[in-house]
C-alpha cells in the first residue's frame, strides 16, 4: 500500500463569499484562481505556495451558527512558515492590514501566531522549530 497521500485542499464555509474574497484577497496579495457558482453554493478558489488549494464555499441555504473551535470539526487551519522569523514577519503584515492576531506562542513542537478571519474561523502561521 502507498503512503497516507498529503492534504490536497481545505474548503472552509463563509457568510459573505464577497467579504470573505476582500479580506483574503488581502491576506494572499492575490485575487482567487477561480470563481465559480456550483447551483447549490458560490465558491473562490486560490492555489497556495506548494500546491494546495484552499477554497472559500459560500451556500444558498446556509446555517447561521458562528464558527466555533469547540464543536466537532475543525479546530483551526494553519499556514506552514519556514521560521519563527517568518512568523514575526507576518505579525507586523497583519498589523498593516488591521488583523487583529494573538501572541507569536512557543511549545517545543513549534511556535505559532494566531489570528481569526471575517468569520471567526481560526487561522494559524505555524514553523516547526529549527
Amino acid at each position: 500500500m502507498a503512503d497516507f497521500p498529503g492534504i490536497t485542499h481545505v474548503a472552509l464555509t463563509v457568510s459573505d463569499l464577497d467579504r470573505s474574497v476582500r479580506w483574503y484577497e488581502r491576506l494572499f496579495r492575490a485575487k482567487p484562481d477561480k470563481l465559480e457558482d456550483s447551483g447549490a453554493f458560490r465558491a473562490a478558489v486560490w492555489i497556495l505556495t506548494g500546491g494546495t488549494v484552499l477554497a472559500l464555499h459560500q451556500f444558498k441555504e446556509p446555517k447561521s451558527e458562528a464558527f466555533d473551535e469547540f464543536r466537532p470539526g475543525l479546530d483551526h487551519l494553519a499556514f506552514g512558515c519556514a521560521s519563527r522569523d517568518e512568523l514575526a514577519a507576518w505579525a507586523s503584515r497583519l498589523d498593516a492590514l488591521d488583523i487583529e492576531h494573538g501572541d507569536i506562542c512557543d511549545e517545543p513542537y513549534g511556535s505559532g501566531l494566531s489570528f481569526r478571519d471575517p468569520d471567526n474561523i481560526a487561522l494559524e502561521f505555524f514553523s516547526t522549530p529549527a
